[in-house]
């Protein structure tokens, strides 16, 4: 008997359904087979097969040892949201003044110009000076920074994959310019726990002006267990809600306790349900985070001297002063990556310098330099910094033509910027690659974004390609097929 082709409410074919049909009853026994033979649960558990030392379920961010020794125990990341103009504060590009007012040659190719005008060559808003014994080359926006030269190690070669704030962010934080993978802390974390189990291993602190555009993606787990996602402190006020419960701390842990006994009864019936386990584990941090917060981000008990060195009392850096004072006292006290973000919301109030260079960032730059050339004297001046890696950067650089005759506005760059580490493991005084005479793109000793983050993973002690997640039938890593460590910057 001829089938008919006539289609059915459930919009499958006679032949369709028949064919589906069999191949179901298929699947289901192969599933019983699989399921029997533990298969699914061996999947479920499959991330603790990553190299390193076993991951407990019951303490997923216990420390962990690295692939091999490392003095990093702690990581900064500064950034910079919306794209600092390389070309004007750490890339010295001399042509730039001697052609300044002609138009970029027309042998550079320039395709994507996100539907801006493409203005004349235009030098630095700002002097470049020499910084330190090594002779650094970086502007007057950053002239606090430049007084530690001798500890930067600038990677001045620096691409990435899009033109866009929105998916570079992303990308830069999480390798791809996708939404769901794990962040970099994330992978942190996972790959070596946290020293302190009272705080969070992962803290992100936003700008007060709101954060960046594509939002949570940029501190999220993606696939893995919500266990190592960021923890948002506040930018100002205080840094986390809530902290006391309606009951005393003793009443809360006869409540937990009685919480986890069924929980963890409900849990034993479900091998290799993590994200329950990580919500198990997320009230058992909130607990002890109440005792241990408060103190670690009081400054109460900060020296005058100290306060005044971020400049936590100054308008103009007041918020981003304290936000680094915080992120040295989270590490000091054992919290493994801890990112700060300057510029929040869009356009201006971000590094995003479409109307004024000069303008944007003057503001921004005012307010970060100071902090952060703070942040590494007190850190090295308390011995911290031999053991603290600092990640500077932003999602992408600036072109170095403004968007048009007499507009002193730069558009987002893509092809070539800076970046900058510092601390630990760093060889300081040092410049890693080049962009063209006009800081157009790179050129040499080109560094991907995926080279960033394995040159960082690296410097921690993990292997890009042996730290890895096995998320629906692949190992997955954060800097996917490809990727090198920048050796020339390391110690």
């Amino acid at each position: 008997m001829k089938l008919s082709n006539q289609l059915y409410p459930c919009g499958q074919t006679r032949r369709e359904f028949v064919w589906e049909m069999g191949a179901g009853f298929t699947g289901v026994a192969l599933t019983a087979m699989l399921g029997a033979d533990g298969f699914f649960a061996r999947q479920a558990h499959a991330a603790d097969n990553a190299k390193g030392s076993p991951r407990s379920a019951a303490a997923p961010l216990a420390p962990r040892k690295p692939n091999f020794p490392s003095p990093v125990k702690s990581v900064i990341f500064l950034m910079m949201n919306g794209g600092p103009s390389h070309v004007d504060t750490f890339d010295y590009k001399p042509s730039l003044a001697k052609y300044g007012g002609q138009e970029l040659p027309a042998s550079f190719q320039f395709t994507n110009s996100g539907g801006r005008k493409k203005g004349f060559l235009t030098p630095a808003f700002r002097t470049f000076r020499p910084g330190g014994k090594s002779g650094l080359m970086i502007s007057d926006y950053f002239p606090k920074v430049r007084e530690h030269a001798d500890k930067i190690a600038l990677v001045r070669s620096c691409y990435t994959d899009s033109h866009a704030h929105g998916s570079a962010l992303v990308a830069m934080n999480t390798g791809s310019t996708f939404i769901g993978r794990p962040s970099l802390g994330s992978w942190a974390v996972y790959g070596l726990g946290t020293v302190n189990q009272n705080l969070p291993g992962y803290v992100v602190i936003l700008d007060k002006r709101g954060g960046p555009i594509s939002g949570q993606p940029n501190w999220a787990s993606g696939f893995m267990p919500s266990t190592y996602q960021g923890t948002l402190f506040r930018p100002v006020g205080d840094p986390v809600l809530d902290l006391r419960g309606p009951s005393s701390l003793a009443e809360q842990r006869k409540e937990l306790d009685l919480l986890a006994k069924m929980n963890q009864a409900h849990l034993a019936t479900r091998p290799g349900a993590q994200e329950l386990a990580s919500r198990i584990q997320s009230y058992e941090l909130a607990y002890r985070m109440q005792a241990e917060v408060p103190v670690a981000v009081d400054l109460s008990k900060e020296s005058r001297e100290t306060l005044d060195l971020y400049g936590v009392d100054s308008p103009q850096t007041a918020e981003f002063g304290r936000n680094c004072l915080i992120a040295r006292r989270l590490v000091e006290r054992g919290v493994r990556f801890v990112q700060l973000y300057s510029g929040g919301g869009h356009l201006e109030e971000t590094w995003d310098a479409h109307e004024s260079v000069e303008k944007n960032h003057g503001r921004h730059a005012g307010e970060v330099d100071q902090p952060i050339a703070a942040l590494l004297t007190d850190l090295e001046r308390r011995g911290l910094l031999s053991s603290t890696l600092i990640l500077w950067g932003g999602e992408f650089g600036r072109m170095p033509f403004t968007e048009g005759v007499g507009l002193p506005g730069r558009n987002h760059n893509p092809y070539g910027f800076t970046m900058w580490f510092a601390g630990a493991g760093v060889k300081g005084g040092t410049s890693y690659g080049e962009t063209d005479e006009f800081g157009f793109a790179a050129t040499v000793n080109k560094a991907h974004l995926h080279d960033i983050h394995a040159t960082l993973l690296h410097l921690m002690g993990l292997s890009h390609e042996e730290l890895s997640y096995f998320h629906q039938g692949r190992e997955e890593t954060l800097t996917d097929v490809y990727g090198s460590v920048i050796k020339p910057i390391i110690a």
